[in-house]
C-alpha cells in the first residue's frame, strides 16, 4: 500500500527565514518547509521544488512516505501534512513534514474513487458524489491509495454512505456510518441544487477577487 521516496533538503540558514527570504528562496527553485513531530524541535528547511512535486505526485499524493534526507545526515521518515499553495497560480509556497513512525498510527484522509455505471444515471438521474475523502487512521504502512465504491445497481433516490464502503484490514474510518457518500439525483432535483449553488458562489466572487487582489499587492510591496 504505502508508497516511499526519499527528498533532500537543507537546513536554512537565520538569513533565510521570514517572508522576503522565503520569497528569494522560492526564486532559485526551492520550497521553505518546516519539519516537526516525535517530540523534536521544528527545524527550517529548503527542498527543491521539483524533487518535493514529484514526491507528493505518486499514486500514495500527500500519503507518501518521505524519507526526508537532511543535509545528509540520514533520512526521517516524514509524510507532507500541510501545504500551502499560491492562491492565483496553484504553486506550493510552503510544506509542513510531520516526522512519523512505521509502528504507529496517523490520521489522514484518503481519496474516494466511484466506479461503474449506475443503473439510475441510465433511467435519467444525475451521480452525486457528496464525499470525496475518507477520513481514516492507520499504521503509515497500512494507508489506502484510495477506496472504492462501485455505485452500479445504485437507482435514482438511493444512497451508499460510509457504513457501505469496504475499508481494508487495519484501517479504521474516523467519521460516521451514516454519512453520505455518492447518491443519484432525480434530474430535478439536481437542477434544483445547481441553482442554489450558482446563488451563493456568485455572492463569493467579490470576496475571492479581492484576496487575490490583497495577495498581489503583498508580493509586489511587502511581506507575506
Amino acid at each position: 500500500m504505502a508508497t516511499e521516496v526519499t527528498l533532500p533538503a537543507r537546513l536554512r540558514t537565520s538569513d533565510e527565514i521570514g517572508s522576503r527570504p522565503s520569497r528569494r528562496l522560492r526564486r532559485t527553485g526551492y520550497v521553505p518547509a518546516t519539519v516537526y513531530g516525535r517530540g523534536n524541535d521544528p527545524r527550517n528547511v529548503a527542498v527543491e521544488y521539483k524533487s518535493l512535486f514529484r514526491a507528493i505526485s505518486t499514486d500514495a499524493g500527500l500519503n507518501a512516505l518521505i524519507n526526508l534526507d537532511i543535509d545528509g545526515a540520514g533520512s526521517e521518515l516524514t509524510m507532507a501534512r500541510v501545504i500551502e499553495r499560491h492562491p492565483t497560480r496553484d504553486e506550493i509556497r510552503h510544506v509542513d513534514f510531520l516526522v512519523i513512525s512505521k509502528t504507529e498510527v496517523v490520521s489522514t484522509e484518503v481519496p474516494i474513487t466511484v466506479v461503474g455505471d449506475a443503473v439510475g444515471v441510465s433511467n435519467g438521474g444525475i451521480l452525486d458524489q457528496v464525499l470525496y475523502a475518507l477520513p481514516i487512521s492507520a499504521l503509515p504502512t497500512e494507508v489506502p491509495q484510495a477506496i472504492e465504491v462501485d455505485v452500479t445497481a445504485l437507482e435514482i433516490g438511493e444512497t451508499i454512505t460510509v457504513a457501505s464502503l469496504t475499508i481494508p484490514e487495519g484501517v479504521e474510518v474516523t467519521v460516521e456510518d451514516d454519512v453520505a457518500v455518492v447518491n443519484v439525483l432525480a434530474q430535478r432535483v439536481a437542477e434544483e441544487e445547481e441553482e442554489v449553488e450558482g446563488e451563493e458562489g456568485e455572492e463569493g466572487e467579490e470576496g475571492a477577487e479581492a484576496a487575490a487582489e490583497g495577495e498581489a499587492a503583498a508580493e509586489a510591496g511587502g511581506d507575506d
